[in-house]
């Protein structure tokens, strides 16, 4: 059964909620999942219907139960190896994020064209020329990448990386990519997150009484 993109994402944030849980905690009800995240009861568990695991009345799901459930729906165990393109801040800042390994995702270098970055390493990630993308994801079958470059090359970089063997490319840059058919693209809005947010009415409230 294919799972929608927006149910993945909220599946994730269940994992969090259940990841945080103390020990003794062994049941989870629909409805606190949905108060934590401010979502309806109902969407929450209609998406936990993905993972055929039903709750018990009046006790809610077993905790540790539906969250080996979600890891194994979602594959985090199953590794996933990546490259980061631009060694930049964002870039060094995901290369420096340990809880990527959590979820399946292992970071095996990075790709740069500044040659004060070549050569160096991030979180013991070398950082080689972009002109060895093509050569290094053929020899370690790596067909993801993390593009963190400015928004100015984002697309020729982006085309780069689809003729070198690259399938999937999880954008963080402000760039709408066009890519080649058969390219999978990944846009991280940071920017409209962060928008939805800050004009949530609550929000907005919030601020005007400041």
């Amino acid at each position: 059964m294919n799972i929608p993109d927006k149910v993945i994402n909220r599946l994730t944030l269940y994992h969090f909620i259940l990841d945080d849980l103390r020990e003794d905690e062994q049941y989870i009800s629909s409805s606190k999942i949905a108060e934590l995240l401010n979502i309806d009861n109902s969407q929450v568990r209609k998406d936990l219907k993905y993972l055929d695991k039903p709750g018990k009345a009046r006790l809610g799901y077993n905790a540790k139960t539906l969250k080996k459930a979600i890891e194994e729906k979602l594959a985090f165990k199953q590794t996933k190896d990546v490259f980061i393109i631009g060694a930049g801040n964002l870039g060094s800042a995901l290369a420096k994020y340990s809880n990527f390994k959590d979820y399946g995702l292992n970071v095996l270098a990075m790709f740069d064209n500044d040659v004060n970055k070549i050569g160096t390493t991030i979180n013991g990630k070398e950082v080689f020329n972009i002109t060895k993308v093509g050569n290094l994801s053929q020899r370690l079958g790596v067909d993801i990448a993390v593009l963190t470059v400015p928004r100015e090359s984002a697309k020729s970089v982006a085309n780069y990386l689809a003729g070198s063997g690259i399938k999937y490319i999880w954008n963080f840059t402000t760039c709408i990519l066009d890519v080649p058919k058969g390219i999978k693209v990944c846009n991280e809005n940071l920017i409209g997150s962060f928008l939805q947010f800050t004009n949530n009415d609550e929000v907005k409230n919030n601020n005007n009484d400041n």
